[in-house]
């Protein structure tokens, strides 16, 4: 995961894109070099997040910033527009041939601090067919920093996100930023999409839960642990992106 510091716009924006990208393209060469086979982009400096449409800036310096990632590392790029702008990730994404976009609401309701946030399934799967391209969407289940609704069910979810919103891969998280997901809602995500479909743990990995973690998911997507002293907002510790990458690699996924 590019943690990117504030786009133009955000309240703690710097002044500078250019030093938004330097320090992205460093990051991004130390997560290259230590040999992670993909990245993922997201604005997660622009706290607090717009709930759906971030704006024009927003979009210019997220585009600007994943096409500068994949000419310099020349490996697969994920798209992330926080809080949940699906229709924004995949025009940069079609834009810049990027691979995948992550969904934090692709199907039903999450309570969040930006309000009530409302999947839009249908918009995006038609945008997707619209543009001609063959952008995987990647979309959480009971996202990190969020609250289901009273009744909300994690098979029926998982399903529904699948078969009925056509989501790509499912998204398990933890309840916030840089923690693990509960074991048994991992299983419980599997057994209700069937081990055809991807299956991503998206916060909390490393090396001490890698394994338990891929005893039942397919795809790992890292961030925290991959930062000087675990922390999202520090730039990638090279030590602790190769120690990832050498649990992955004992554990077959690379």
């Amino acid at each position: 995961m590019i943690h990117l510091q504030p786009l133009p716009g955000s309240p703690r924006f710097e002044g500078s894109m250019d030093r938004v990208l330097g320090l992205a393209l460093d990051d991004a060469a130390r997560l290259r070099e230590a040999g992670f086979p993909a990245l993922m982009v997201e604005n997660f400096g622009d706290a607090p997040f717009y709930p759906d449409s971030a704006p024009p800036e927003t979009v210019a310096g997220m585009t600007r910033a994943v096409d500068a990632i994949a000419l310099a590392t020349g490996v697969p790029i994920g798209v992330n527009v926080l809080r949940n702008d699906a229709m924004s990730a995949m025009a940069i994404a079609a834009v810049t041939g990027a691979a995948m976009i992550r969904v934090n609401v692709l199907t039903g309701v999450m309570y969040t601090d930006q309000g009530p946030i409302t999947g839009k399934a249908a918009q995006l799967v038609r945008k997707r067919k619209e543009l001609g391209c063959g952008v995987e969407i990647w979309a959480d289940v009971m996202v990190k920093h969020a609250t289901p609704p009273p009744g909300f069910d994690l098979t029926q979810a998982s399903e529904d996100t699948i078969t009925r919103g056509q989501a790509d891969a499912l998204i398990i998280s933890g309840a916030g930023t840089g923690a693990s997901p509960d074991l048994d809602r991992l299983k419980l995500a599997r057994e209700a999409v069937g081990d055809d479909v991807r299956l991503v743990v998206g916060s909390g990995a490393a090396p001490s839960n890698l394994a338990d973690l891929l005893g039942i998911a397919d795809t790992i997507i890292v961030g925290s642990y991959t930062k000087q002293d675990g922390r999202a907002t520090n730039p990638v510790d090279p030590q602790r992106a190769g120690e990832v990458i050498r649990v992955a690699r004992e554990c077959g996924l690379i």
